[in-house]
């Protein structure tokens, strides 16, 4: 895998995936793009909903949504590192089986996010689910 970044201007930089996508990131506090933290906090989201999204259809769940919210601790001082990362799961779908969505988010964080995996070397990481009720319309 790789990617390049290239300076734009002032502490803005663009971002170029090998896959040919770009994203712009802004290094004073996110004022006009996302700050290459919070870069790394949606990776560490979207590669463990991935994971939960995946795990749930495998298991013969039938999800309809899922929401990773996220929410971080960070050293008061430079280098500004997450010290903890929670990510609370929020998933619906029909009849889901609250212990298969309690392994598959645990089995994430815990055996197959790289992302998060990555980061809980040096960072508590932490999840939450719940199931989020659908209303079903009757015919």
């Amino acid at each position: 895998m790789q990617a390049e970044v290239t300076w734009v201007d002032g502490l803005k930089f663009m971002g170029q995936s090998a896959s040919g996508h770009s994203i712009v990131m802004d290094g004073s506090g996110g004022k006009t793009a996302p700050s290459p933290m919070e870069m790394v906090l949606m990776a560490a989201g979207g590669c463990s909903s991935v994971d939960v999204v995946d795990g749930l259809k495998s298991a013969g769940q039938r999800v309809t949504d899922c929401r990773a919210k996220l929410t971080t601790e960070r050293r008061d001082t430079a280098p500004r590192l997450f010290t903890q990362i929670h990510i609370h799961f929020q998933v619906s779908g029909e009849a889901l089986d609250p212990a298969i969505v309690s392994q598959v988010t645990a089995d994430s964080l815990e055996k197959y996010c790289s992302v998060c995996l990555m980061l809980g070397q040096g960072v508590e990481m932490r999840h939450s689910w719940e199931i989020i009720a659908t209303d079903v319309a009757n015919d």
